[in-house]
């Protein structure tokens, strides 16, 4: 009878037991089991839409999670990933800055109390955060081309200054840059140890914020590395056009692009009863918060979790964001079926394109110069050159977003040279629409030299419809 209350008893303790597990699961207070490939929930890479792991409707939390990009366990990528006959030759990297300090406030409501002075215990944590710290203070005396050497190398204001690089931000591409050396690196060498300043383009447009994420990338990268080696260039433009800037056409895409946003944001009633309803609880015009752009600021009070304001009118809350990034996401989704933004895309990205396909036939021929080339921009950077490439799935750039252009050589056949295009570690070369249909007829698993370039010295015209060869006139001739 005694043993039979005690099992009765140890039954009724494990059923207990296995409840409180499951619930402690449901509500995320203790990790779940590791999925397929040892890829937890937290860390499985979705910057493609995969129908396996997608939400079964949009959802605007989601996608906001996403885009903040919190810096997590290390995680997994595609990049230098190879066949072993294959030698890698050179690598082209364009970032998009980390987490910020938003660049405009709710109006009438207190700015976000976001601390931008980087603290090594505080979190997010990266084991380099101190020496990447004590490595910038030393180099006050770089090299850089005007007006950078005026800009701090690492944020430092206690109270963020608008649109600050934040320690979350740093962060993001001290990984970036770890994760770039131990693959490129420590596994293909691309660079000797003896590297020289010749070896490595490094531009970035005159915001603090990009100049410091592609500083936290590069020591990532390189830690420690020689000042007197680095030498930083300065891009005017968000496009990286250099010389050429100059585009009457693409303005007009980009007004015809203004326009339908517009004419989107007029049709959908519920963000337009949103803004009202908030515009009430701040005491202020719908015209002025709209102008304001909340979604800004909004965003980054997300990232940080910190709560959205209040006044004695009531609360700025999470229904009035979910209307608002809904809205983002199905004007991106209008975005790519309208392909106004395409033809701004097409001679936006043009020019940097066109650079990285220099670049690469240089390094073909057997050149040993800007072997590492690494671009920091912004979100207008990146947008159009994915779609340009024909990357219309892809998620709009977050915070610390990379876009990775790898030339690698066949040791078999060495004057064959090809391409492998990564997105956030992703591999996404036959998305693009120069090489969708290349692995159909070809066992490499990346794309011939000769596809990108014909993409960018011809196909890019012929997709505009222009009948024009180069991109002067193909800037220069009427409008559409």
């Amino acid at each position: 009878m005694l043993f039979r209350n005690r099992f009765v008893l140890l039954l009724a303790l494990a059923a207990l037991l296995a409840f409180v597990s499951l619930s402690l699961q449901f509500f995320h207070l203790i990790p779940v089991s590791a999925a397929k490939n040892g890829v937890t929930s937290k860390n499985r890479k979705r910057i493609m839409p995969d129908p396996a792991t997608e939400p079964p409707v949009m959802d605007p939390v989601y996608e906001a999670l996403l885009y903040c990009n919190i810096p997590r366990v290390a995680e997994r990528s595609m990049e230098g990933h190879a066949p072993h006959h294959f030698k890698l030759v050179s690598v082209h990297v364009f970032i998009r800055h980390g987490d910020r300090y938003p660049l405009y406030v709710i109006p009438k409501t207190k700015r976000p109390e976001i601390d931008c002075t980087l603290v090594a215990n505080r979190k997010p944590y990266h084991p380099k955060l101190e020496a990447f710290m004590s490595h910038m203070s030393k180099g006050s005396g770089a090299s850089f081309e005007s007006p950078l050497h005026s800009l701090p190398l690492y944020p430092s204001h206690q109270l963020c200054e608008m649109g600050e690089l934040t320690q979350t931000g740093v962060v993001q591409h001290l990984q970036n840059g770890q994760l770039l050396r131990d693959v490129y690196l420590k596994k293909h060498r691309l660079l000797p140890s003896d590297w020289s300043t010749e070896q490595l383009r490094l531009e970035t447009t005159g915001k603090s914020r990009t100049l410091q994420s592609g500083l936290a990338l590069l020591y990532g990268f390189l830690p420690d590395f020689d000042w007197k080696k680095i030498y930083f260039r300065h891009q005017p433009s968000a496009l990286f056009c250099s010389g050429n800037c100059y585009c009457p056409l693409r303005n007009q895409y980009l007004e015809k692009e203004q326009r339908r946003q517009y004419l989107l944001r007029l049709k959908n009633r519920q963000l337009e009863r949103t803004y009202e309803e908030m515009a009430r609880i701040v005491d202020t015009s719908t015209k002025q918060l709209r102008a304001a752009n909340p979604i800004d600021a909004m965003l980054c009070l997300f990232c940080h979790n910190v709560s959205f304001p209040c006044t004695r009118n009531g609360c700025v809350n999470m229904e009035h964001f979910k209307v608002i990034k809904r809205h983002q996401i199905e004007d991106e989704s209008e975005r790519r079926e309208k392909k106004l933004y395409l033809g701004y895309a097409l001679l936006g990205a043009h020019p940097i394109l066109n650079q990285t396909v220099g670049r690469m036939r240089r390094a073909a021929e057997g050149r040993k110069e800007e072997l590492f080339a690494l671009s920091s921009a912004h979100d207008v950077t990146l947008a159009p050159i994915l779609s340009a490439l024909g990357l219309t799935e892809a998620r709009f750039p977050r915070f610390a977003a990379r876009l990775i252009f790898e030339l690698w050589q066949d040791r078999e056949k060495p004057g064959e040279h090809s391409v492998r295009i990564l997105y956030d570690g992703v591999d996404v070369t036959f998305h693009t629409s120069f090489c969708q249909d290349h692995h159909k007829r070809s066992a490499k698993p990346m794309c011939p030299l000769e596809n990108f370039v014909r993409f960018v010295k011809r196909d890019m015209f012929v997709a505009l419809g222009s009948g024009s060869t180069n991109y002067y006139d193909a800037c220069h001739r009427e409008g559409s």
